[in-house]
């Protein structure tokens, strides 16, 4: 279906009419280029596989109750709609079902709003149940607050008795019903997956390996990365929503320590609400993680807006990322798409970062080898270094060592014995000890302190 794609500039938006002095500058929203936000709604419609005729800002000076443009504006875009001879309007903004309607009136095609077009793509992505229960209660949500639309033809006259509605009130309110028991049924379900997701993450404490969060903008690349890091499949595409439902892979980093990588559905502005409370369950993985790797695309003109937008959706679940001791870092993802004079200023740039912040490729890899060594010192803050003396015959023990702690230094004796320098999470202190017992055998062990 050929689409035309409108970005309406609203001069009396509300951010615009906020009081500076009560946003905090480390909060404030920083301005989005109408270019940028264009290029983005024209990729939210690609991604559902729409012929894009087009895509046009527009001005609204003072929002119309019935219609969002003024009539002037109306009658200009119906003309682009025939001349583009396009079935689907899309308005990147949240409109009315007052003002959806009076449109496709207005202009005999189908208009759906950033809400609806955000749902359509969910729908299309959601792979496991629960992701698909997650976006049909959304669906369903928002549909609800529509339904009027549906049964506008049928008369709304009172009934004999004063108080009964007419046939088209009648069949609005079974409509409601039953979608208030089918989200009733749908939110039922997802108290169950919600329950299971966190035995899972008890199971996973229990081992335990610390989980690491991929956070970021839709598209910023952060399932390429996953993909990079952990040699799984994971659908990577040059699309927004590439990935709906979490995915967890177990990595070792350079110490030895094991870690649950976790890869998550992507951020984009403006939410819908209805998907930021369907969605929590998803979330709770980020809430839970031990340190959360935000990944940004820094190749974008819009990176600045983008990251705001992420530290923004972090703090709604309890998370400040510019707080002191935060444990989120900063992922500068795609730097193979900047010229050598931007990479020579964001490696600066990087160096003079009040948090961690790592520049990587994760389409060519470079920068992977920096960011896990990152990850695991942000993780390593707490552990231990032990000196041991392996005997010789005590091969198991030492290769337990070489894949379960980072060998700092390694010195062979004439005897054969072996002397090890080694730095192990503390949450294994108590493995290795059990190790260097059993591979003595009841012997009186040499050195491990």
């Amino acid at each position: 279906m050929r689409a035309l794609v409108l970005v309406p500039v609203l001069s009396a938006d509300r951010a615009q009419r906020t009081d500076p002095s009560r946003i905090d500058p480390r909060h404030a929203p920083v301005p989005r280029a109408n270019a940028d936000r264009l290029e983005e709604a024209v990729g939210l419609a690609q991604a559902i596989d729409l012929d894009v005729a087009g895509g046009i800002v527009v001005p609204v000076p003072q929002p119309r109750p019935a219609t969002l443009f003024g009539s002037g504006k109306v009658e200009e875009i119906k003309a682009e709609i025939e001349e583009r001879d396009t079935g689907l309007v899309i308005v990147d903004h949240a409109i009315s079902p007052v003002q959806q309607r009076n449109l496709e009136r207005a202009w005999n095609v189908k208009v759906i709003d950033r809400t609806g077009l955000i749902l359509e793509i969910f729908g299309r992505r959601a792979r496991t149940r629960e992701g698909r229960l997650q976006v049909e209660l959304a669906h369903l949500s928002y549909q609800k607050s529509r339904l009027v639309r549906s049964w506008t033809h049928l008369e709304r006259q009172r009934g004999g008795g004063g108080f009964l509605g007419g046939p088209g009130e009648r069949q609005l309110e079974l409509d409601r019903r039953m979608l208030q028991d089918r989200i009733d049924a749908l939110k039922k379900d997802l108290e169950g997956v919600v329950r299971t997701r966190a035995l899972h993450r008890a199971g996973r404490a229990k081992v335990p390996y610390p989980v690491v969060a991929i956070v970021g903008y839709t598209n910023a690349g952060k399932s390429t990365l996953f993909n990079r890091v952990t040699g799984a499949g994971v659908m990577a595409k040059d699309q927004v929503f590439a990935t709906l439902d979490p995915t967890m892979r177990e990595v070792a980093l350079p110490s030895g320590r094991r870690i649950i990588l976790s890869d998550t559905v992507g951020f984009i502005s403006n939410l819908p609400t209805t998907l930021v409370a369907a969605f929590r369950a998803t979330l709770e993985e980020v809430v839970g993680a031990d340190l959360i790797a935000h990944v940004r695309d820094i190749s974008r003109p819009d990176t600045d807006a983008q990251a705001r937008d992420v530290e923004g959706v972090l703090r709604d679940l309890g998370i400040d990322p510019q707080a002191a001791g935060s444990h989120v870092i900063e992922v500068w993802n795609k730097i193979d798409r900047v010229d050598p004079d931007a990479h020579e200023e964001l490696k600066n740039d990087a160096a003079r970062c009040d948090r961690s912040c790592i520049l990587v490729s994760a389409a060519t890899g470079e920068g992977i080898a920096e960011l896990l060594a990152a990850i695991d010192d942000r993780l390593g803050a707490r552990d231990d270094d032990v000196h041991i003396l392996i005997e010789p015959g005590q091969g198991r023990l030492l290769s337990w060592i070489h894949a379960n702690a980072q060998v700092l230094d390694q010195a062979s004796g004439d005897d054969g014995h072996i002397d090890l320098h080694v730095r192990i999470a503390a949450e294994k202190r108590g493995q290795l000890e059990r190790q260097v017992k059993l591979a003595a055998r009841g012997k009186p062990v040499d050195r491990a302190h």
